[in-house]
């Protein structure tokens, strides 16, 4: 009778720290692939930015046209749309991160404006990596950086040729806008992650996320004029859930970004 008792107890807590141990997600690690495109039944026209002609400097590279939508006319790609991952539960929640990427070295992220255009003009960083602000062009230039607790705000005048190192960065779920307050159709958005885990579509509307987690990740994707971009399967705007193979290529279905009712 001890020893049946002595079992039942044992079983008891065995099954005590079943219940406490955390879920496993699947082991490995995978490649993301995707495509943001146009939904609208026209892709927009670039304006060109008629307050830039004041500036000779500024068109020496030709007309300076606007970055609110980039859309390829061929293939209906668009531009400068940030996507990146989340945990499906909790959002705030940690991701777990690749060995290869924890050792990758985090050089710092440069980004100019030679011809009153900040470039790029949307990209992400991880938390502690530098970002520095140049101005290459022959006339000066201020970076105004307007940002949200805990990151700060700053305005500097960039006189020609200089270089400003940002303060440190901390990882954020709201963007930070950049902006000149001589210039000031100059905008950029900057990210601040504390994963690896995020891209900038290119100029076919292309992203790849490299060494991400296997398994179960909602995907967020943001664009500047229509902020968050919610497909239409998904029923929140912390993003659509996708599940990602380890040691494959997981593939998504082209994500549609709608014209701004705004």
């Amino acid at each position: 009778m001890r020893g049946l008792c002595t079992r039942a107890v044992l079983a008891g807590i065995l099954g005590s720290l079943v219940a406490l141990a955390p879920a496993v997600r699947a082991e490995g690690w995978g490649t993301i692939k995707g495509r943001v495109v146009w939904d609208g039944a026209e892709v927009p026209k670039r304006e060109e930015l008629k307050a830039a002609e004041k500036e000779k400097e500024c068109l020496k590279r030709g007309p300076l046209l606007s970055e609110t939508y980039v859309v390829n006319p061929k293939n209906k790609g668009v531009r400068w749309v940030m996507v990146w991952l989340v945990d499906s539960s909790n959002p705030k929640k940690k991701l777990p991160i690749a060995p290869s990427q924890k050792s990758a070295s985090l050089k710092p992220i440069e980004f100019d404006q030679p011809c009153c255009m900040f470039e790029p003009h949307v990209f992400g960083v991880r938390e502690g990596q530098k970002v520095v602000a140049k101005n290459s062009a022959k006339i000066p230039h201020n970076v105004n950086v307007q940002a949200i607790t805990p990151n700060p705000s700053l305005n500097q005048l960039m006189p020609p040729g200089t270089d400003l190192t940002l303060p440190p960065l901390k990882a954020s779920p709201t963007p930070i806008q950049v902006s000149c307050n001589i210039h000031p159709w100059m905008k950029a958005y900057v990210r601040v992650f504390n994963h690896p885990y995020f891209a900038v579509t290119d100029e076919d509307g292309n992203f790849e996320i490299k060494d991400a987690p296997a398994g179960d990740f909602n995907l967020v994707v943001w664009q500047e004029n229509n902020g968050w971009v919610v497909p239409v399967d998904s029923p929140a705007k912390t993003g659509m859930t996708i599940a990602i193979k380890a040691d494959e290529v997981t593939t998504l279905k082209d994500i549609p970004l709608k014209p701004s009712k705004d």
